[in-house]
């Protein structure tokens, strides 16, 4: 057995996220940790909101609320709506944790021990109008990179180039929007991540089953420019994590946090100590996941995020646990994701184009969306979701072929020999290749899954369930029964312990549907098929079952034009 810890990329507090956002980080992760639990290891799945910085505070502001008030509000949203998606985190914590603070502030104490840490006086931009210092993502302007006129001041979403907020064309206040913006002095911390260049490079160069956009992105922010830049971690903001150190404040720190891409990835660490906390367990529990000293030397840690976090992520955090010079646990794997456009366009949170998690949730049961997503998960290109694919998909896939299954076999035995499964007869040649044939795809399934290769187990996945349909098609024990009833009867004894073989390899794509399932045949044996044909055995003649409802129904032409105009823009 072997220990696994899970993160994906924790999302901004800021409202409720899109299926973009979804697909991007948590749900793949997820599907990873089911898996993972699915074949006997030890899983520590993590996650949570972020809550420090610019977004949470614009948003609060918005909304008419404190932002501490907020943060709480829209954490539960978001927590609800992770459950809504099957979404197995062990933990769901809060960047505003006093957990998070305490790390948060440990390790800014250890980088400025080792020298890792300095302060910079350096010019920032003030607003005359909002009669403050606006720190990186209080300002919007044009990208001198790309030209995109809504460029943050810390990062270009469009292009993903590293800025600074003088770096922008035509800089406006998000707050106010105002242009009367000069540049005062201040002073800030900066970590000296170009110190620990050559140590990121050497750990990087290291990972050679990366995936190429992990490392692709990594050796871009390495080398372009000036290479590797030192970057501030402290903001003039009233929410977050004061700047303290040895439990004291920060001389010359007065009234700065730390930047919120300082604390956030630090939240993964401080989460699992929450979880800790949750179930009543003390230091050593969490500990072994992220101290090497303490057991997480046999831990494989690996990472879920979309390509705009990479950086923060091969770069800042790992200079970050470098620069600590203690035991904690780097990243073994990185699984990044492209991006999901909407019908022809982008996912817009601000126009409200495209469908949003709760909006999805109103629409479909999660599993709809949950194997369109992962059939469709943006590996190696952007991809695109449209309502004609999205139709297809689920039709074809869900309602034709597996839903179809379980549907023709439990009505045929329930009319034809009751509600058990049904004695008599015996397999031979025909079912023995049957078998063959599931085992060698099961087996390249698994592989797929072990590799993170998403859309190639997708694809094996539903080869499986066609090989059922195929052979109940080929079988006909509808035929068989007229003229060798024994010979139906061990078809359709065959054929539902094929309905729990599917309902066992599918969890992690579609929990809810193989639960559904599961419950119809009255069983709890979850054991994964590692001996196929012993796996076909398990439900015995005189078990009973019950024909379950509807797996999944057909979205019809007149619903997906519906959607369309509904999620065009204009949300709300």
């Amino acid at each position: 057995m072997a220990r696994i810890l899970i993160t994906s990329a924790i999302p901004y507090i800021n409202g409720i996220k899109h299926l973009g956002n979804l697909v991007g980080s948590q749900l793949p992760a997820d599907l990873f940790a089911r898996y993972m639990r699915a074949r006997g290891h030890e899983v520590m799945f993590i996650c949570a909101t972020d809550e420090h910085g610019t977004p949470a505070e614009l948003a609060a502001a918005k909304a008419g609320k404190p932002v501490a008030e907020y943060c709480a509000e829209m954490h539960a949203v978001q927590k609800g709506l992770s459950d809504g998606f099957g979404l197995s985190f062990d933990h769901f914590g809060r960047s505003s944790s006093e957990r998070n603070h305490e790390l948060t502030q440990h390790f800014a104490g250890k980088l400025w021990e080792n020298g890792y840490i300095e302060e910079v006086t350096e010019r920032q931009v003030y607003s005359q109008a909002d009669g403050r210092f606006l720190p990186d993502r209080y300002i919007e302007g044009t990208c001198p990179n790309c030209g995109y006129e809504k460029a943050r001041g810390d990062q270009c979403e469009n292009c993903t180039k590293q800025l600074d907020p003088t770096d922008l064309i035509n800089p406006r206040s998000a707050i106010s929007g105002s242009t009367d913006l000069e540049v005062r002095e201040t002073k800030h911390l900066y970590l000296r991540q170009s110190l620990l260049k050559d140590r990121l490079e050497a750990w990087i160069d290291s990972k050679t089953d990366w995936p190429v956009l992990t490392t692709s992105i990594a050796r871009k922010w390495l080398h372009d420019g000036d290479g590797l830049r030192d970057r501030g971690i402290t903001r003039d903001l009233d929410w977050g994590v004061p700047v303290r150190r040895g439990g004291e404040p920060w001389p010359g720190m007065e009234g700065k946090v730390f930047y919120v891409w300082f604390d956030a990835p630090i939240e993964y660490i401080a989460a699992t100590a929450e979880w800790a906390d949750a179930h009543g367990l003390g230091e050593p529990a969490w500990r072994r996941w992220w101290r090497t000293d303490e057991g997480a030397d046999d831990v494989r840690y690996v990472q879920f995020m979309g390509k705009d976090n990479v950086p923060f992520h091969t770069l800042s955090f790992p200079a970050t646990i470098m620069g600590s010079g203690e035991p904690w646990k780097l990243v073994d794997y990185i699984k990044s994701f492209n991006y999901l456009n909407y019908d022809g366009g982008q996912f817009s949170t601000s126009q409200g184009r495209g469908v949003f998690m709760d909006d999805a949730l109103d629409l479909l049961p999660a599993d709809y969306w949950r194997w369109w997503l992962l059939r469709n998960v943006p590996e190696n290109a952007d991809a695109e979701f449209t309502w004609e694919h999205f139709q297809a998909t689920v039709n074809k896939d869900l309602a034709d072929v597996l839903g179809n299954l379980a549907s023709r076999v439990t009505k045929f035995c329930r009319s034809r020999f009751g509600e058990a499964v049904p004695e008599g007869g015996t397999t031979g040649a025909f079912e023995a290749a049957l078998i063959a044939r599931l085992d060698k795809r099961v087996r390249a399934y698994e592989d797929h899954m072990e590799a993170m290769e998403i859309r190639k187990a997708a694809a094996e996945l539903r080869a499986l369930w066609a090989e059922g349909n195929e052979f109940l098609q080929e079988a006909a024990p509808w035929a068989a029964f007229k003229e060798d009833p024994a010979r139906a009867a061990a078809t359709i004894r065959l054929a539902f312990n094929l309905i729990r073989f599917y309902a066992v390899i599918s969890r992690p794509f579609i929990p809810d549907a193989s639960a559904r399932l599961m419950a119809a045949l009255r069983c709890e044996d979850w054991t994964w098929p590692d001996d196929v044909n012993r796996a076909l055995t398990v439900l015995p003649a005189g078990h009973a079952f019950e024909v379950p409802e509807v797996l999944f129904r057909k979205i019809t032409d007149d619903e997906r034009e519906a959607w369309r105009a509904r999620f065009a823009g204009g949300r709300g």
